[in-house]
């Protein structure tokens, strides 16, 4: 079995987060390790506090991994200050970590700010020795400086995301009113991966499901282009399957061939 690590923070209602990444890499057949950068207190209404984990117990916990065991791929979502950002870099280099998949957690769906705003150059700096990195269009405009409207501004922005060393760009264009397309820049191509906006408003933790599928199918073998491929269709059948479970946003369904067996009733 392939082993793919997450580093992300805690979601206490099990939406995003850890917690969506080990449901998200189980269901795809891989074993799934992860780190916790931060505690999160949250809910389907939103993020209401957060705790930051100590940098040497950061260190600690990847220390212990790649001491001990192979890791086939590595997932990395919310890291919220520059001493953590630091951190994970610079142990991700000491063992020669490969497969490495950025989700450039910004801000929550909710409006929490989960990166610090003088963390961002922190940011691009461990996208640097990224495999893929998969910013959604708020985050792309960040990271690229540029206000993007339509297809042209997301390939201008990946290019641009490009220069800092990552090695393929995935701007996700779920934050726009017209589709939901998403486009891949290798570095020479572009690829459109076509998707269907779905009229749900169980979104929860939809980029770090897709950033945990695309590190998973990685670990499998398949090349990065098919494992966007895959993993877009993936989280596509979740939102399709998402579900309430609470006042405010809903989680997406990353075991939903299991629920559906086991009789789930998500009524």
């Amino acid at each position: 079995m392939k082993k793919v690590l997450t580093i992300a923070g805690s979601d206490s209602c099990g939406g995003a987060g850890i917690q969506a990444d080990i449901k998200t890499m189980s269901a795809l057949g891989v074993y799934a390790m992860s780190i916790i950068t931060a505690v999160t207190a949250q809910n389907t209404m939103g993020v209401f506090d957060v705790l930051e984990v100590d940098k040497k117990m950061i260190e600690a916990q990847i220390k212990c991994i790649f001491e001990d065991i192979e890791v086939d791929a590595v997932k990395i979502g919310m890291v919220s200050n520059n001493e953590i950002i630091k951190t994970i870099k610079d142990m991700l280099i000491k063992y020669k970590a490969k497969n490495i998949v950025v989700d450039p957690v910004m801000v929550s769906k909710s409006g929490y700010f989960l990166l610090r705003e003088e963390a961002v150059e922190e940011l691009k700096s461990l996208i640097s020795i990224a495999d893929v990195v998969t910013p959604n269009i708020p985050e792309a405009e960040v990271l690229s400086g540029l206000k993007i409207n339509n297809a042209e501004d997301m390939k201008e922005a990946a290019k641009i995301i490009a220069k800092t060393g990552a090695k393929h760009v995935l701007v996700k264009g779920g934050h726009r009113c017209n589709d939901a397309d998403d486009i891949l820049y290798s570095g020479e191509s572009f690829f459109t991966l076509k998707g269907d906006r779905i009229n749900t408003k169980n979104t929860h933790g939809t980029g770090c499901t897709l950033s945990s599928a695309i590190a998973s199918h990685i670990a499998k073998g398949y090349s990065i282009e098919k494992s966007v491929d895959l993993s877009k269709q993936y989280i596509n059948e979740a939102i399709k399957n998402s579900f309430s479970i609470g006042k405010g946003v809903g989680p997406v369904g990353h075991f939903i061939d299991l629920y559906k067996r086991g009789g789930v009733d998500f009524e």
